[in-house]
C-alpha cells in the first residue's frame, strides 16, 4: 500500500528553513512528488486485525454449531481438567478423559456433506388470520449413492420445523406435508430450508441453507360491507367545483358558440329560439376520493387487540371502497400504504407494526392527510380508545371543510357500537369487527 501527498499541498504554507536547519526537517512528511511506503508497524497491524476478523468469524460459525447441552458437557470437561490436574484426582481425570472423547466422537459426526434436491412449495402466499398455510417439502437423491437418514429443518418466522427424513435411494424422492397455523397478523419468513447434521446426544449441530426464503403474508381479518356505496351520497355525478369547463356532467349555463367547442354540446332548442348556436357550460367534476387515516401510535390503544381491531376495520373500508372503483389513498404516521389493488394493501396492513414516530398521534395524521389530499370526498380516521373527545375534535377540525369525515374508535370496553357527532364529524365506537357494516351505514347510507 502507498500514500502519494500532493507537491502543492506540500509545498504551499511551509515557512522558510531556519539557517543551518535541513530542509526537510519535518521528519513525518515526504518530499512532493515522492510516495511513502507503509511502515512495518503498519503492515503488521494490518496483518493482525485482518486475522482477527477471519479468527472471529469462524469462531462466530464453530460458536453457532454448538447447543446450550454442548455448552454444558464442554464447561464441565474444561472443569474436570483444571480439578484433577491441580488436585491429582485420578476419578477425576478418569471422568474428564470419558469426557473428551464423547466431544470428540460427537464432532464427527458434523463432517460430510448431504445432497439433497429441495423443493419448497406453499399452497397459498396469502391467508388470513386463524387460517392455516399448508404447504409441501420434496426431498430428491440427486447423487449416485444411498444417502442415509437426516433431519431438515424448515424455519418458519421465529420458530422452525424438524422433518425426519429416511434412507434414500439414489434417485429416490421424500415428500412432507406441512401446516402452519396463523395467531397473529405479520409478514412470516419461511425457510431457507436447511439440512441437520448433528450427534446423536444433542451436543452439536451443523445446518446447511440448500434454499431462499418464501413470505407468508398473514392478512387481517376483514368484514364486507355489502350493500354500502361509500361516497356516492356525495358524489353520485362528481363533486362540483367552481371551475367551469367545456365538457363535464355537472350543468352550469348556456353560451354562445365559440369556435372550437364540441358541436355535440349543441343545445338545439335555445338554439332555434335564440337564433344563434348555444352550447352548454358545465362545472368541473371530481372523482370521489377516498382517504383513510390509520393511527400507528400504541400510546392511542389499551392493548394489542384493540389495535388489530383498527386495522381490520381500515382493511375493510379500504377494500369497499377499492370494490366501489373509488381512488383510495391511505395513510399512517410513518407516510403512505400502498394501495393499488386489495391484494396489495392488504399486503401493506399485514407488514404494519406499531411505531412512536416523533410527532405522532392522531391529530398530526389529520394534519398529513389533509396535507397530502385537500380534495377528499370523505376521510375515515382511525384510532383506539386512548385518544380522547377533545383529540378527535381536534384532528376532525384539521380535515379540509368540504370533507365528509368519519372516526372510527377501537375500543374493547363498550359493549354495543355507540354513534355520536364531534363538530362535523361523525364517530363511530365499536369493540368488534361485525359490529363495523352496520354502525358505518347508518352514518354514510
Amino acid at each position: 500500500m502507498t500514500l502519494t501527498r500532493d507537491a502543492d499541498e506540500a509545498v504551499e504554507g511551509a515557512a522558510p528553513a531556519p539557517s543551518g536547519a535541513p530542509a526537510d526537517a519535518d521528519a513525518g512528511a515526504a518530499p512532493a512528488g515522492t510516495t511513502r511506503h507503509p511502515t512495518r508497524g503498519e503492515v503488521i497491524r494490518e496483518t493482525v486485525s485482518a486475522g482477527l476478523g477471519v479468527a472471529l468469524t469462524r469462531m462466530r460459525i464453530i460458536a453457532q454449531t454448538v447447543r446450550p447441552l454442548g455448552w454444558i458437557v464442554i464447561a464441565l470437561t474444561v472443569l474436570l481438567w483444571i480439578v484433577s490436574l491441580t488436585f491429582g484426582w485420578e476419578e477425576l481425570m478418569i471422568a474428564a478423559v470419558v469426557l473428551t472423547i464423547v466431544a470428540v466422537l460427537c464432532v464427527a459426526f458434523l463432517f460430510g456433506r448431504t445432497s439433497y434436491g429441495i423443493e419448497l412449495d406453499l399452497t397459498r402466499t396469502r391467508v388470513v388470520v386463524g387460517e392455516r398455510a399448508v404447504g409441501a417439502l420434496t426431498l430428491r437423491n440427486t447423487t449416485s449413492r444411498a444417502l442415509l437418514p437426516a433431519e431438515v429443518v424448515l424455519p418458519v418466522g421465529s420458530g422452525r420445523g424438524v422433518f425426519e427424513v429416511p434412507r434414500l435411494a439414489p434417485g429416490a424422492a421424500h415428500e412432507e406435508l406441512f401446516a402452519i397455523p396463523t395467531t397473529r397478523r405479520g409478514v412470516l419468513s419461511v425457510g431457507p430450508v436447511s439440512v441437520l447434521r448433528a450427534d446423536p446426544l444433542g451436543l452439536f449441530e451443523r445446518t446447511r441453507d440448500r434454499r431462499q426464503a418464501m413470505d407468508l403474508y398473514v392478512h387481517p381479518r376483514t368484514t364486507n360491507l355489502d350493500g354500502l356505496s361509500l361516497g356516492q351520497l356525495r358524489d353520485l355525478e362528481g363533486l362540483p367545483v367552481h371551475e367551469l369547463a367545456r365538457d363535464d356532467v355537472s350543468f352550469h349555463a348556456l353560451l354562445e358558440y365559440q369556435p372550437g367547442d364540441d358541436l355535440r354540446h349543441v343545445h338545439w332548442k335555445s338554439t332555434a329560439r335564440v337564433g344563434e348556436l348555444m352550447v352548454r357550460q358545465y362545472e368541473q367534476t371530481r372523482r370521489s376520493h377516498f382517504v383513510i387515516g390509520l393511527s400507528t401510535n400504541p400510546d392511542e390503544y389499551r392493548s394489542d387487540d384493540e389495535f388489530e381491531l383498527a386495522v381490520s376495520a381500515a382493511g375493510s373500508i379500504g377494500l369497499r371502497a377499492l370494490r366501489d372503483s373509488r381512488s383510495l389513498d391511505v395513510r399512517v404516521q410513518d407516510g403512505p400504504l400502498r394501495a393499488p389493488d386489495g391484494r396489495r394493501y392488504l399486503d401493506a396492513l399485514a407488514a404494519l407494526e406499531p411505531s412512536r414516530p416523533r410527532e405522532g398521534r392522531i391529530g398530526d395524521l389529520a394534519g398529513a392527510v389533509s396535507a397530502h389530499a385537500p380534495g377528499a370526498s370523505i376521510a375515515v380516521l382511525i384510532t383506539g380508545s386512548r385518544a380522547d373527545a377533545a383529540e378527535l375534535r381536534q384532528a376532525c377540525a384539521r380535515l379540509p371543510y368540504e370533507t365528509r369525515v368519519l372516526a372510527i374508535v377501537a375500543d374493547e370496553r363498550v359493549a354495543a357500537p355507540e354513534l355520536r357527532r364531534i363538530g362535523a364529524a361523525d364517530a363511530v365506537t365499536l369493540a368488534h369487527l361485525d359490529d363495523l357494516p352496520r354502525s358505518v351505514r347508518k352514518v354514510l347510507a
